[in-house]
């Protein structure tokens, strides 16, 4: 039982960052990028990874709920899969 407690604890102090980062990240990021990137565009997801950053801050006392799950899924996704193509659509070629 205390194993378990240790990772929701674990899991909830490491999802509040990560989900601020993917946030702050895509606020930062210029429009046209997200759909040169073939992605939804910045509003969507400043609305994606802003509400699931505030669904980790409000939901602090009850970890591992659904939608607090979903919050922590949501700032994965921007950051896994939006986030790389982003940051090469702005980067440009090398040539």
């Amino acid at each position: 039982m205390l194993l378990a407690q240790v990772i929701v604890t674990a899991l909830w102090i490491a999802g509040i960052p990560v989900g601020v980062y993917a946030f702050g990240h895509a606020l930062m990021q210029r429009a046209d990028a997200f759909t040169a990137a073939d992605k939804q565009s910045k509003p969507i997801w400043l609305g994606i990874t802003g509400a699931g950053a505030l669904v980790l801050i409000l939901m602090a006392g009850g970890p591992m709920t659904i939608i607090w799950i979903a919050g922590l899924v949501a700032a994965l996704v921007y950051i896994v899969d939006v986030r790389p193509k982003v940051v090469e659509v702005q980067k440009g070629s090398s040539w």
